[in-house]
């Protein structure tokens, strides 16, 4: 009896040692790349690869793919390294991204897709991840990031957007990115007409905060071309203020933007004039640097502040109730006219006919006398 218990167990030995090798073939480190099993990074830059390489580790923390060939990314293209944190796509030939590639990915914490070929991305891409802190899509051809993105943007700290066909930005997106600290837009077609004033606005608040910006530099139209946005001033947009809605509805999200701001900034005791961010843009003066300004530049700001309706949608709604209220008065006013006019008309044509009938009644009087006289000289001759 234990002779063969001894045998079951030198058997049970030998399948285990027969199994580990495939067990750990089946997660073996593709033959394209290197893998380090310590820091689980695995490396395959410049292999000349047309597609995500398959046999990953699952444990993989970090895979780097640039200077390949890949083409486009399938959807679930990573769900074998669920875990990975950073994954490298620069320079390849990628011209489409599936809105599931990434689905899987929620420790990813950054992505680059720069210098590919890329002309626009799904506002799904990113799906639920939320720890994303770094996203490069540089060196693209895309004309702009959907809006609906901004959720999966939240926590973001760098946003490179560098030398793409932007001609505009959406402001809705970039007032999601509350922690964003760099931000790079240059080498992109931006067009300084009406449609950028929210973008002009949300980079006086974001550089007032302390945000890093490269250049933003004004493609079109022609007369301000090369000039850099945060100096562009107000008085150049004055079309814009007076006839643009774009102006209107962006200065109401950048005026309670301020509001929100300056309640933070006084509920920790910060700088009390705050408050001025906007005016020194407002009068072509731009801020310098890093955006934050010099601690002695702002108090001159003071006396040049303009004043602005407490709350600017109040004001419209008033505005909008007068204008109301005074047409209603007026077609009251023309109404009471006409019908004046009408009650004189018919008072007169009135007074016409009863002198007609009074001077009638009067002949016919005479008449009667005359007749009256007549007949007794009549019967006297008689």
């Amino acid at each position: 009896m234990q002779a063969a218990q001894g045998r079951l167990a030198d058997m049970r030995v030998v399948l285990v040692c027969a199994l580990l090798p495939l067990l750990s073939a089946s997660h073996a480190c593709p033959k394209e790349c290197s893998c380090n099993s310590n820091t689980k990074v695995v490396d395959c830059r410049g292999q000349g690869l047309y597609d995500i390489p398959r046999r990953l580790h699952p444990d993989t923390q970090e895979l780097y793919l640039q200077d390949n060939r890949i083409r486009g990314l399938g959807s679930m293209a990573f769900r074998e390294i669920p875990l990975v944190r950073i994954v490298d796509l620069s320079n390849n030939s990628i011209t489409s991204v599936s809105p599931t590639a990434l689905l899987g990915l929620r420790t990813l914490q950054r992505l680059s897709l720069a210098h590919n070929s890329l002309r626009e991305l799904d506002k799904r891409l990113l799906g639920s991840i939320r720890s994303l802190s770094h996203l490069d899509v540089s060196h693209n051809s895309l004309w702009g990031l959907p809006g609906a993105m901004g959720d999966s943007l939240r926590n973001l700290s760098h946003l490179g957007l560098a030398y793409n066909r932007l001609t505009r930005m959406d402001r809705s997106l970039l007032e999601a990115l509350t922690r964003l600290d760099s931000i790079t837009l240059r080498g992109n077609p931006l067009r300084c007409d009406c449609q950028l004033i929210g973008l002009k606005l949300w980079l006086e608040t974001y550089l007032f905060k302390g945000g890093v910006v490269d250049e933003v530099l004004c493609s079109q139209p022609e007369e301000m071309k090369g000039r850099e946005l945060q100096k562009v001033p107000y008085q150049l947009f004055h079309a814009c203020m007076t006839t643009s809605y774009h102006y209107l509805f962006a200065n109401i999200h950048h005026l309670e933007s301020e509001r929100l701001l300056r309640g933070h900034t006084h509920g920790n005791h910060a700088h009390p004039s705050s408050h001025t961010l906007h005016v020194p843009m407002a009068m072509g003066e731009g801020f310098g640097g890093g955006g934050g300004g010099g601690g002695g530049s702002l108090p001159e700001c003071e006396p040049k502040q303009r004043p602005r309706p407490v709350n600017l949608r109040h004001a419209i709604a008033t505005v909008i109730i007068t204008g109301v209220v005074c047409g209603i008065v007026c077609l009251m006013m023309l109404a009471a006219a006409v019908y004046g006019c009408a009650y004189a008309a018919i008072m007169a044509k009135y007074q016409r006919e009863l002198k007609k009938n009074e001077e009638l009644a009067a002949v016919q009087g005479a008449d009667n006398a005359t007749a009256d006289e007549k007949e007794p000289l009549e019967n006297a001759i008689a």
